[in-house]
Parts: structure tokens; C-alpha cells; sequence
């Protein structure tokens, strides 16, 4: 352990050779190209895949013992995110004048989150930063698998509605508006049901649908500006727990991201104690921060983290004893990964059962969206006829 401090040490603080003019140079943009990558990255954001890239090329170097600031230079001269090629650029600069890497990338934190940091410097300290830049890329792909499985899951659903809407709107402004003219024609007292289509039609054609738009529009920013408030953002997280169907999904995403991170931090060296205040800040659900907190507390004055936990219906009996056994076999962070994988697995079987029960609910929705409008515009041919005979 004490020589792979040292060599993570050296690493820091050795130029690469030939730094001033050799192949360590200045990376390209800190010169002529500058203002124009600063410009690119302005409209540029940081994807999850390229931090994943980064973590295993730096992990991969340093692993080799490639010393730190020729890491830095060669990542960054190489990166096709221009943002991350200013970040990174600025990272190694810092770090060419003394700084620390997590405290260099800690002042970047829309790139680097508190848990990138803290892993980081765990890995700084114990001197075992590849490793630690390893696992970082793992736990950020598997945070990306579960994030595209939801997605990918749920896009269908979101695209049916989206063109319903659209047909449904398309077809009331402009098609029936040329049947009303042919019906009108015709002569004859038009159906019930036609004639609410038609003032539909009107009110979506007249200026009181801009002040409908605007005033959703207004309720969204409301919406909005709500949820950015601490008692907000706790009551509709709240709610999104306890609604049918979907609250279960999303309760088993927020256990397997806590059970993630917090398994990967305590693995990387991080303290327990920060780790869960790293967990806390990170967790993208305010119920559940707020339970992590009062097992921050807990943990705090010497007690155990399954106690807290049992205490809280968020956390299910499985997971709760899968901890208490980590807890009393020194091994937690191999529950807690195993609770992790078991809890992503359960997200994508529930979210495909989710999807097999949308899919043909949304198909009767969009057919009977876009059959009523038919049926609304033949409905007067065949009262017209009957009259006629």
C-alpha cells in the first residue's frame, strides 16, 4: 500500500517529459484554439458517456504508470467534448501548480459531482487512485444502464401520447373545418356530438386558446418554481412514491441508486459518515434524503445503519437485513452491490410488465381519440341520407 501511495504521489507532482516543448506540451486549445473551444463549449454539456470515457482512460494510464499531468494533457488533447477538453485543461493547469486532483475538479462541480470528488480524493489518500477511477467508471455505467432501460421503456408510451395529441389537433383545426363547410351546405340539423367537435374545433382556432397556452404554461413555471423549494420538492416526491403502478418502479430506481452509491463509495475508502452525506445530496429523491439523513444521525452518535433503515417503509425488509448481515460481516459493500444488481433487475422486469400494460392501452386511446373525430365527421352523411329518404 505504502508504494502505490508513493507512486500515485509521484504521479501528481513529475512533468511529463519534454513538457516544455516535447510532446507534453500545451494541450491543444490552451493556445490559438482557446477562444474557439471556449466558444464550442458554451453549447456543449458533459454527457454521462464521456465522463465514463475520461474515468477509464485515466484509470487505464495511471494504472500503467504514466505520470499524472501527461495523463491529464494526453486525455484532454484527444476529448471530442470541447467542454470537457476546457475542464479538463483547466484541471491539469491547477494541478501543474500544486493543487490536489480532487480539489482541482471540485472546482468544476456541474462536472464533477461531490461523488466523483469524494471518490477521487478517497483514492488520492489511500493511494489507490486507478482502482478508484475504475470502479468510478463502473458505477457510472451502471447508472447508465438503468437510466436508458426506464428510458428506452418508456419512450414508446411518450411518443404514442405526443402524436395522439397531434393528429387529435390536426385533425379538429384543419380537416373539420372543411366538413363543416360541406355539411353546411348540405343543409340539415347536424348530430350532437358533431356540433361539440365543431365548437371544439373553434376554440382551438379562436385567440382563447394563446391565453389557454399561456396559463399552462404559467401553471408549469408555478409547477416548476414549487418543486425547487425544499417542502415542494419533498411533498411531490412524496407523491410520485405512493402513486399506483409507477410509485413502485420508482421506489425500487431510488433504492437501487442508493444501494449503488453508497456501495461504491464505502468500497473506494470513502467514511462512512461522508459517504452518507454524499449519498444524501445525490440520492435525486428528497424522501429518500430525508431517511438517509436520519441514518446519518444514527450512525453518528454510534448506532448501526439497519436500525434507521428498518424504521423507514422506503427501504424493504430484504434490503434492511442485507445490510445488518454486511454491518456484522465487515462486508457491506459487497451486500450492498448485491442489492444494487438484484434491485436494477427488478427495475427492468417491472418497467417491461409497465410497458406490456401500456402498449395496448395507448393503442385504444390514440384509435379512440382519432375514431371519434371520424365518427364525428360521417355522423351528418348519414343523418343527411336518412333525412333524404
Amino acid at each position: 500500500m505504502d508504494s502505490a501511495k508513493a507512486k500515485t504521489k509521484t504521479a501528481a507532482k513529475v512533468a511529463p517529459k519534454g513538457a516544455k516543448g516535447g510532446g507534453g506540451a500545451k494541450p491543444k486549445g490552451a493556445a490559438g484554439g482557446g477562444k474557439k473551444n471556449d466558444l464550442l463549449s458554451r453549447f456543449e454539456t458533459v454527457k454521462l458517456k464521456d465522463m465514463v470515457v475520461f474515468s477509464r482512460q485515466f484509470s487505464a494510464m495511471i494504472g500503467s504508470g504514466v505520470a499524472m499531468l501527461r495523463t491529464l494533457t494526453i486525455i484532454s488533447e484527444q476529448c471530442e467534448n470541447e467542454k470537457l477538453k476546457v475542464i479538463l485543461t483547466d484541471v491539469r493547469n491547477q494541478v501543474e501548480a500544486g493543487s490536489n486532483l480532487s480539489d482541482a475538479m471540485a472546482k468544476h462541480p456541474e462536472t464533477f459531482d461531490r461523488l466523483y470528488v469524494s471518490m477521487v480524493k478517497a483514492g488520492e489518500t489511500g493511494g489507490i487512485l486507478d482502482a478508484v477511477m475504475k470502479r468510478v467508471a463502473e458505477f457510472m455505467e451502471a447508472r447508465q444502464k438503468l437510466t436508458d432501460k426506464v428510458k428506452s421503456a418508456m419512450a414508446y408510451p411518450v411518443v404514442a401520447l405526443v402524436v395522439a395529441i397531434i393528429v387529435f389537433w390536426a385533425m379538429l383545426t384543419f380537416i373539420l373545418p372543411v366538413f363543416q363547410g360541406i355539411f353546411e351546405g348540405m343543409g340539415g340539423d347536424l348530430p350532437e356530438f358533431t356540433m361539440m367537435l365543431i365548437n371544439l374545433s373553434k376554440l382551438m382556432r379562436s385567440p382563447w386558446m394563446i391565453l389557454f397556452v399561456a396559463a399552462c404554461a404559467g401553471a408549469w413555471w408555478g409547477f416548476k418554481q414549487w418543486t425547487a423549494t425544499p417542502a415542494g420538492r419533498f411533498a411531490f416526491d412524496g407523491f410520485l412514491l405512493r402513486m399506483p403502478v409507477f410509485g413502485d418502479v420508482i421506489k425500487k430506481v431510488a433504492v437501487a441508486r442508493f444501494t449503488r452509491t453508497f456501495g461504491t463509495l464505502i468500497h473506494s475508502g470513502v467514511p462512512m459518515l461522508t459517504s452518507l452525506d454524499v449519498v444524501k445530496e445525490t440520492a435525486g429523491n428528497a424522501v429518500l434524503s430525508k431517511g438517509v439523513e436520519e441514518i446519518h444521525k444514527e450512525v453518528r452518535q454510534g448506532g448501526t445503519l439497519s436500525k434507521p433503515m428498518s424504521k423507514n417503509p422506503l427501504f424493504p425488509p430484504m434490503v434492511v437485513q442485507m445490510v445488518a448481515v454486511g454491518e456484522e460481516t465487515g462486508k457491506l459493500d459487497e451486500m450492498l452491490d448485491k442489492v444494487a444488481d438484484f434491485y436494477d433487475d427488478e427495475v427492468e422486469n417491472s418497467v417491461e410488465a409497465l410497458t406490456s400494460v401500456l402498449e395496448p392501452i395507448l393503442v385504444i386511446g390514440v384509435g379512440g381519440i382519432v375514431g371519434s373525430v371520424v365518427v364525428g365527421m360521417y355522423l351528418p352523411i348519414f343523418t343527411i341520407i336518412n333525412q333524404l329518404k
